[in-house]
């Protein structure tokens, strides 16, 4: 029994939702997005997306909440939007962006200059005495996701001092120095 899976997903207001041959199509105020599937059934009944699976077979049940969940993921983005945060922890880190392009200067002999995705909106907060933050928001949660980790793999946070690029809120596990 999937607890995900069996869940209808509810439609808000303004955000249309359209099934056609193994594709699902969402559109809202945020954007469209686009889903294969395969293994399920999707349907819309009054208000609600209800994904259903054929059969207890592994694939299926395992298709079968996946597929509920990106559903969600798709109507929750073209309607509120998805957002990720990064902190940049070291001396002398800095952050900033023209457009769609931005540039890291964190301790390397050159700064690194990334092209972002126009679905992505980017911002660059610097105040002074704090570390820099860069936000990210998109109505597609995978892109979001993918471009932070993207941005954050440049320089890991690493354990003894806390440097490196690391998510709002996350908790790094430290670990104690040399013993003298």
């Amino acid at each position: 029994m999937s607890r995900i899976g069996n869940n209808p997903v509810a439609i808000p207001e303004g955000v249309t939702v359209e099934v056609n041959d193994n594709v699902i199509t969402v559109k809202g105020k945020l954007g469209e997005l686009t889903q294969d599937f395969d293994g399920v059934s999707v349907r819309v009944e009054d208000g609600n997306v209800i994904v259903n699976r054929p059969s207890e077979a592994k694939d299926h049940k395992a298709k079968h909440g996946l597929y509920r969940s990106l559903v969600n993921n798709m109507i929750k983005g073209v309607s509120e939007g998805w957002s990720k945060e990064l902190e940049l922890v070291g001396v002398g880190y800095r952050a900033s962006n023209q457009g769609q392009k931005l540039d890291l200067a964190i301790g390397f002999s050159h700064n690194i200059v990334l092209d972002i995705a126009p679905e992505v909106k980017i911002e660059t907060v610097s105040e002074k005495g704090k570390n820099p933050i860069v936000k990210l928001t998109s109505h597609d949660k995978q892109l979001v996701g993918q471009v932070a980790a993207k941005i954050r793999s440049f320089r890991k946070p690493e354990p003894y001092k806390g440097k490196g690029i690391k998510f709002v809120g996350e908790q790094i596990r430290r670990k104690a120095g040399k013993s003298a």
